[in-house]
């Protein structure tokens, strides 16, 4: 019987990763990188620190890692700081009130910092919807290790088994599947993430009302 949804944030809750992918890519010229759209696309799912790592080796070490943090801060922050709520995908508030009044526990398991997490929680008026929150930036191995999914399962006082996980990216989809847990894709075919580790895929969170209640009517035929 499914009793949680470990969500995943970025391309799941927000559309945060077209706007992510563009701006870093929107930085990496101005860099003087001359490789592919698809290689950047490797940040997706990842911590900062991972994310910096990757920008860094694309750009041959050429620019100092400071200025690409730097950079990438003062893009986002300061430059064009992003709208949370107007980039919130359709249907995710009253999903996330749905599930809350059908029982159904939430974690947000993001790897983001975890104050853009809450900051972002909040600015989209969602943060009480969740019952657990944590970056893969507080675990000891980020995705695609499973470490933040067993941590969210285990604060949630639940098994495996009971959990659904919702995410995106390819290495997130390898997390959920590593930590033992069902793992539901959004489909997303804009940023070439390998999806196919996947147990299903939807287009929509709105999906995952009718995906839950039909599990948990066949759990209760057994």
């Amino acid at each position: 019987m499914i009793k949680a949804i470990l969500f995943d944030m970025d391309g799941i809750l927000y559309d945060s990763e077209y706007y992510y992918m563009n701006g870093t890519i929107d930085q990496m010229r101005q860099y003087g990188y001359q490789g592919s759209d698809e290689a950047v696309y490797a940040i997706m799912g990842t911590t900062m620190e991972d994310t910096y790592r990757i920008l860094y080796d694309l750009l041959d070490h050429r620019i100092p890692m400071e200025t690409i943090i730097k950079g990438n801060e003062r893009y986002f922050h300061e430059e064009h700081p992003i709208n949370f709520k107007e980039i919130m995908f359709e249907g995710v508030p009253e999903v996330l009130r749905q599930l809350k009044e059908e029982g159904i526990r939430t974690a947000v398991c993001s790897s983001s910092p975890y104050d853009l997490i809450v900051e972002s929680l909040k600015a989209m008026g969602i943060e009480d919807c969740f019952d657990f929150i944590e970056s893969g930036e507080n675990v000891p191995h980020a995705k695609p290790a499973p470490d933040i999914y067993l941590l969210a399962a285990e604060a949630l006082g639940m098994a495996k088994e009971e959990c659904i996980v919702y995410e995106d990216s390819a290495l997130g989809i390898e997390a959920g599947k590593r930590a033992g847990i069902y793992t539901v894709a959004r489909r997303d075919d804009r940023f070439h993430q390998d999806q196919s580790a996947a147990d299903q895929k939807i287009d929509d969170i709105r999906e995952l009302i009718p995906l839950i209640r039909k599990e948990n009517t066949q759990w209760q035929k057994k």
